[in-house]
């Protein structure tokens, strides 16, 4: 059939015509969805917010978390209700975090932990591209402890019955591949030595079998430092770039002669989607509430310094580590690590 025939131009019409009409409908349609979800947004929140915390209850990122929220949902005028979903070094909450509907309604911290566990594979998403970030909040003290019994007085005890005697001493930690367990294995290679690693769902658990002198040394952020302060246990290092001002006697890693500094920040995101003007309500409630005297009084009882840094910020930090944290896989094998346990 030639161009120019006549049914070969009304078959082109009816396309066009048709083409026309869908775009209609689409412009249509998207006319009718802005107003509504600009109502939405003005509202929101009309009803509580559930928050997602990776760690199980009682551990310093719980706390740390609880109070934040406290805060916020006050600034909000809604309540947001901690739901605790443990385990996977902290990925089940952060995969239930990236599942929920981006409406605002569900939103939860978000380890820094995800940078490593997306190359290990054990998060399938991207989490420079896949994830909302609200805020950097705190950073957190890590340390080495042991029970106040034990026959470890200093980390050069450690190292010296760790060279004696590879794969003895253990030592508890909060979850295979996180900031407890990478920290060590960072500690173990830079003093030459090789741990007994022995992996819990979280601190608080890891806690409990170190005062029980179950394992032998305890590495985990300041869940340590009441039992520190009332003699049951003996800190013997600190992670930080400088000294804790809380146990200023103790020795950082990197003053011992072992460059190796873990902070680890907490952060808070919500799932892929969030609309704009919702975004900007909890980036704005979360700035002040990790501004606020309550949460600044918090974090310093948990030793937990405060590293705030705004949603677009914090997504740029995100995206740094990640480049960091390709190197350190590669370094300590943790592919392989993953693999053999």
């Amino acid at each position: 059939m030639k161009p120019g025939h006549p049914a070969s131009l009304m078959r082109r019409r009816l396309l066009l015509s048709s083409a026309a009409a869908t775009a209609a409908a689409a412009t249509g349609t998207a006319s009718l969805l802005a107003p509504r979800l600009a109502r939405a947004a003005a509202t929101y929140p009309e009803r509580p917010i559930t928050f997602i915390c990776p760690w199980p209850v009682g551990g310093t990122a719980d706390q740390s978390m609880r109070a934040l929220c406290q805060v916020a949902a006050g600034l909000l005028k809604q309540s947001i209700v901690l739901e605790n979903r443990a385990g996977a070094s902290g990925m089940i909450g952060t995969k239930a975090l990236a599942r929920a509907n981006p409406d605002g309604y569900t939103i939860g911290q978000i380890p820094i932990s995800v940078t490593r566990f997306s190359q290990l594979g054990m998060l399938q998403l991207d989490p420079r591209t896949e994830l909302t970030y609200l805020a950097r909040t705190s950073g957190q003290t890590f340390g080495i402890a042991v029970p106040a019994a034990s026959r470890f007085r200093s980390l050069a005890d450690v190292i010296a019955e760790a060279r004696a005697d590879p794969g003895r001493i253990t030592y508890a930690h909060a979850g295979i591949g996180g900031a407890t367990h990478v920290g060590m294995e960072q500690f173990a290679l830079a003093a030459g030595v090789k741990f007994n690693a022995v992996a819990y769902k979280g601190g608080s658990q890891a806690l409990q079998d170190v005062l029980a002198s179950q394992v032998d040394l305890l590495a985990d952020s300041s869940s340590w430092a009441p039992h520190v302060e009332a003699g049951k246990l003996r800190l013997l290092a600190t992670w930080g770039e400088q000294r804790t001002p809380r146990f200023k006697d103790t020795p950082t890693l990197r003053e011992l002669g072992y460059n190796v500094v873990v902070e680890a920040p907490n952060g808070i995101g919500a799932p892929k989607g969030l609309p704009p003007e919702i975004e900007k309500k909890l980036r704005d409630a979360f700035r002040d509430a990790v501004a606020s005297a309550e949460f600044k009084a918090v974090a310093a009882r948990l030793d937990a310094p405060v590293m705030y840094l705004d949603g677009p910020d914090y997504r740029k930090y995100v995206a740094e580590v990640y480049s960091q944290e390709t190197q350190l896989i590669q370094r300590l094998k943790l592919k392989d690590m993953l693999a053999q346990s």
